[in-house]
């Protein structure tokens, strides 16, 4: 069998695809911890020259690369035959190698979890351009979903990128077509804008935040305004299921705000794949196709 015809095989695709989704996945750890915290510090500092206070001065190197990853107990340099992705866990016990400290499931879980979701892209799109940034979207959205729900932000560094990304893409009618994308951008931001001051008016609080109103842009200039609604309907349903069982069965206080942006992401993922079976669904279901 040539190399060719072995690698145009869907399960090697899928097998290869659920291997860089592991290696991903080890690096999304990375940016879902230091992220923040390096906008922190750019914020901290940005105010200290506007307020013409002295800049801290800190010459350690912090981004997502630098420094090296190490145990945040003993401070020990993790090695590279200590970070591969799951097996390492496993290995070790899910115990730091030297001061025997437990690391968090978490960790392994969000490796499993983009690995998971990488083959279910290729299963997908299979051997095509929509793969790459289908694969681009899942590993931004399990990024962003999580630094949703440790720090309640979008990171704008993640998310405006993509915006602009979906409405390039659109040239080449990847998923959608230039009007549909450009449509569907402003009218994502604006259906969520709405109802954020519709709700302040009201009620006089916040019902969610601006990286929510650029998340559902985002869907709308990769996929088209004709998915917005299912993608409202279906993580405002999943958002309000899991918010009041937390509120009822997890003792949560219900003042306490839910991050509304994995939601989104999650339904916004779903119509990637799904999103024209979706929205058939709903139109029979519902009597407006037969």
């Amino acid at each position: 069998m040539q190399i060719s015809t072995f690698l145009s095989e869907p399960l090697i695709l899928m097998l290869l695809c659920g291997i860089v989704g592991l290696l991903v996945g080890s690096f999304l750890n990375v940016v879902i911890y230091r992220l923040p915290i390096m906008m922190e510090r750019e914020w901290r500092r940005d105010c200290r020259e506007f307020l013409e206070l002295e800049v801290e001065d800190n010459n350690e190197v912090f981004n997502l690369t630098l420094p090296l990853s190490r145990c945040p107990n003993c401070k020990t340099a993790i090695k590279p035959y200590q970070n591969i992705p799951v097996i390492s866990y496993v290995f070790l016990k899910g115990k730091c190698a030297e001061c025997k400290q437990p690391i968090s499931l978490r960790y392994p879980l969000i490796e499993a979890f983009t690995g998971l979701c990488s083959v279910i892209v290729a299963y997908h799109f299979d051997y095509s351009i929509a793969l790459a940034f289908a694969l681009l979207l899942t590993w931004s959205l399990i990024a962003l979903s999580f630094i949703d729900i440790d720090q309640q932000i979008l990171p704008d560094d993640i998310v405006l990128p993509l915006v602009w990304l979906g409405l390039l893409m659109s040239l080449f009618n990847i998923y959608t077509d230039s009007a549909n994308s450009i449509i569907g951008a402003a009218a994502g931001y604006m259906s969520l804008w709405t109802v954020y001051h519709v709700f302040k008016l009201i009620t006089g609080k916040e019902g969610m935040g601006y990286g929510d109103f650029k998340l559902l842009a985002l869907f709308g200039a990769w996929l088209g305004w004709q998915f917005l609604p299912i993608i409202v309907l279906l993580s405002s349903l999943v958002g309000a299921v899991i918010g009041i069982s937390m509120v009822i069965f997890g003792d949560r206080d219900h003042n306490v705000p839910i991050p509304f942006g994995p939601y989104l992401a999650a339904a916004g993922w779903l119509a990637l794949l799904w999103g024209n079976d979706i929205n058939n669904l709903y139109l029979v279901t519902t009597g407006l196709q037969h």
